[in-house]
């Protein structure tokens, strides 16, 4: 077997990252700084591609990843993207694989890693931090998932990792409650090794990288196997489940409304959302149950919330209370 060949940078044609490697370092920059360094389809698979790159470079020792500009290491999934799952919930199964791919390999690198936080570290930004071995912040970055908050992508990678790091209770009140967490908590918990002032960042980083490229590399590639056990062990569980669930989940009310909420710059109407939950509404279908037919045209199912038909706008039947005619298991009026 031909040995696979180290790649210059340069050549890679990246257009989403910066990819660089220098004195035994690679570095990774998620180089997206005007979506505080979201992630996309296309900066995922460039993310997988240079990490397997580093992998592969036996000239390179230590990976740092980290985000461009001064404002965000990385704030998860591109919530201009995820809107275009609302029309096509499969293609988020794709994208997701993308994200895994990246994580996969960054974990499996064979070399120590270092996430460099140098802003808001939110969502999969966060995952991606908690996917590296040792993690370096700026005093003023803050650390948060807002799923349950904003009906956006839930976590998956900090539910598996995080009661890993900083303790089961914890965990549930970073990813339920969405609050922000200060890079000096993330240190008391040990969610971050170093934590210091923006000025001394780097400084630190380089640091780490020297001391960590003091170490015998076959020996430390062997360690790194064994201290991920139980972050793999519950990845491989339980994310295969994740990706189809969140695929499901990409069209549905609640995603919806937290990218109308994100786009309009307003607050999700959580509160309409439960009301209409304690009312016996449907919450999980967007006009209700598909549960309706049209006698003129024959369209079936139609959701149950629809008074006329969405061919031919012919109006759909009811009976004696006033519910549509329901559809058989055939699609079928009964």
């Amino acid at each position: 077997m031909r040995a696979p060949t180290p790649q210059d940078p340069a050549a890679l044609g990246f257009e989403r990252i910066l990819y660089s490697k220098a004195a035994g370092r690679a570095t990774v920059t998620i180089n997206r700084p005007h979506v505080h360094n979201a992630l996309d389809f296309v900066t995922l698979r460039e993310m997988a591609r240079a990490f397997e790159d580093a992998s592969w470079d036996d000239a390179v020792g230590v990976l740092v990843l980290t985000g461009a500009g001064d404002r965000a290491f990385c704030t998860g999934a591109d919530l201009d993207e995820q809107e275009a799952f609302l029309r096509r919930p499969r293609d988020y199964w794709k994208w997701m694989g993308a994200f895994i791919d990246a994580h996969d390999r960054l974990r499996a690198l064979g070399k120590p890693t270092i996430a460099r936080l140098n802003g808001l570290t939110v969502g999969g930004g966060n995952e991606f931090n908690l996917a590296c071995d040792l993690a370096v912040a700026a005093d003023d970055v803050v650390i948060r998932h807002v799923g349950p908050m904003r009906g956006s992508v839930p976590a998956a990678g900090a539910t598996q990792w995080l009661p890993l790091v900083v303790g089961d209770r914890r965990a549930r009140e970073v990813i339920l409650l969405c609050e922000g967490v200060s890079a000096a908590q993330a240190l008391a918990w040990g969610w971050v090794n170093r934590v210091v002032p923006r000025p001394q960042l780097d400084a630190t980083v380089d640091a780490l990288v020297a001391r960590l490229l003091e170490a015998l590399p076959e020996v430390t590639r062997y360690t790194r196997h064994q201290l991920n056990f139980w972050r793999d062990l519950s990845w491989h569980l339980t994310v295969g489940h994740a990706r189809d669930w969140l695929t499901l989940h990409a069209g549905s009310p609640e995603v919806h409304e937290g990218l109308a909420a994100f786009h309009a710059k307003r607050p999700v109407d959580v509160a309409g959302i439960r009301r209409r939950m304690a009312e016996g509404g449907v919450t999980e279908f967007h006009w209700g149950p598909y549960t309706r037919a049209c006698r003129s045209c024959g369209a079936s199912p139609l959701p149950a919330g629809f008074r006329f038909c969405g061919r031919c706008g012919a109006r759909l039947p009811e009976d004696d209370s006033g519910e549509a005619t329901s559809v058989s298991a055939t699609g079928r009026n009964p």
